[in-house]
């Protein structure tokens, strides 16, 4: 368990935004002797190979082709997005002719109190202009150091903050840069970091991300907190377990997906073809017709997996009065009757079965029929792809924080049933 929450931690923090997170994944598997395709390329693939594809620098899908007759396909798919403030275009606002502040904007539903008084930086890539070719070209860039912070304001001058209180985004959260000395620097330092001119730069997807790295605690260090464990402690097992699962009989696929936390309806979110594009072009670059395709995806299983909450210590009755997960309690299978998580009995029983040939524990989650919940990519995805799936996660506390806790059991669990699922 210490070795993979120490890999785990080292995948976050090299991850600060979701094309990071890509560009870690793919690093791992041309590693592991994985071919890279193009969307723009013909695919040549072959029985026993192993490739993978990129759609916008921030979502990934990697498979591998059975040597023997394909039977079917599984697959585990996660997102590589977290909620955080993405910065706008023009992005320096003077204050009182003395600070400069950045304008910002939320990405996704985030709490907004954690991320006061900590320190803060940006990640993301620009799209610069070869200067001697000409064409367009991403580079991501991470100033790699402590460079903002969101203050708060102090008690004195808001007595009532304690008693609940609104942040007003523009106004509340905008993160303190420099001096009024450094002005008109911002884009001069992205640029600079990319290693190009500022002129080059014509386009930038620039978002926050918190400095504090994880720790593993408690007293018997049995926790971990991080940012950014909503998902990439899922994308991060489901890779693992994806490379150390035997994949003989079916076509195994590792699906990571952006813009979950926004709705997922992009070029490149579960709503997209992405995942369908690649599955059918695998089948035709392989000699299938279409309608080996669907005889395939008829027996195929996916595990959608987007981590889940877990009883909170102070909010106990939060939880459903029965179903109660907990932290190092093991994988969560997450039910809802309106199909917010597409589990049902079926894809509940083949799961189970699965964790139970893996030896790791199994929790459920359902919402109090009081309070509405969240949804996921799984019920998204089955819209271009459909099969049986199970919508699961693993439990942790302070979702959507820049600084989230989970338990350092489950990952391992979660690494073990994808081995299982992919062998």
């Amino acid at each position: 368990m210490d070795t993979i929450t120490g890999q785990l931690l080292s995948f976050i923090e090299k991850s600060p935004t979701c094309f990071h997170a890509v560009a870690t994944m793919k690093e791992e598997f041309l590693k592991n002797g994985f071919t890279e395709l193009k969307e723009n390329e013909k695919w040549s693939i072959q029985q026993g190979g192993q490739y993978f594809v990129t759609r916008n620098g921030s979502s990934l899908i990697a498979f591998t082709i059975p040597k023997e007759k394909m039977k079917g396909i599984r697959i585990m798919a996660s997102h590589s997005d977290s909620p955080c403030f993405k910065i706008k275009e023009n992005p320096e606002i003077e204050a009182e002719g003395y600070y400069i502040k950045l304008n910002i904007e939320k990405y996704g539903g985030m709490l907004c109190a954690p991320w006061f008084d900590r320190p803060l930086s940006v990640a993301g890539r620009v799209i610069v202009r070869d200067e001697k070719t000409g064409a367009l070209r991403p580079i991501l860039i991470n100033i790699d150091r402590d460079l903002l912070v969101i203050p708060s304001l102090a008690i004195h001058m808001n007595r009532d903050v304690n008693d609940g209180y609104k942040y007003n985004v523009q106004k509340d959260m905008l993160p303190l840069y420099g001096e009024i000395a450094s002005k008109d620097s911002f884009m001069k330092l992205i640029a600079e970091n990319a290693g190009v001119r500022e002129e080059a730069v014509l386009g930038h997807d620039i978002f926050l991300y918190n400095r504090q790295k994880g720790c593993v605690w408690g007293a018997a260090e049995e926790f971990l907190s991080s940012g950014r464990l909503d998902d990439l402690q899922c994308a991060f097992s489901s890779m693992k377990g994806f490379l150390e699962g035997k994949k003989k009989q079916y076509m195994a696929v590792h699906c990571v997906l952006d813009n979950e936390e926004v709705g997922s309806g992009t070029k490149q979110g579960a709503a997209s073809t992405f995942l369908y594009d690649t599955i059918t072009r695998a089948h035709l670059a392989m000699g299938y017709t279409k309608e080996d395709y669907l005889i395939h995806l008829a027996d195929s299983f996916m595990v959608s997996a987007d981590n889940a909450h877990a009883v909170h210590p102070n909010y106990t009755d939060k939880a459903d009065p029965v179903n109660r997960p907990y932290l190092n309690g093991g994988i969560v299978v997450k039910f809802n009757a309106n199909q917010k998580y597409c589990t049902d009995g079926i894809s509940a029983a083949v799961f189970r079965d699965i964790c139970e040939k893996a030896g790791v524990p199994v929790q459920t989650f359902v919402n109090r029929s009081d309070m509405a919940g969240g949804s996921t990519l799984g019920n998204i995805s089955n819209t271009q792809v459909a099969l049986n799936t199970v919508d699961i996660g693993l439990p942790q506390l302070a979702m959507h924080s820049p600084y989230e806790t989970a338990g350092v059991k489950d990952t391992e669990y979660l690494v073990k049933a994808a081995r299982v699922l992919f062998s």
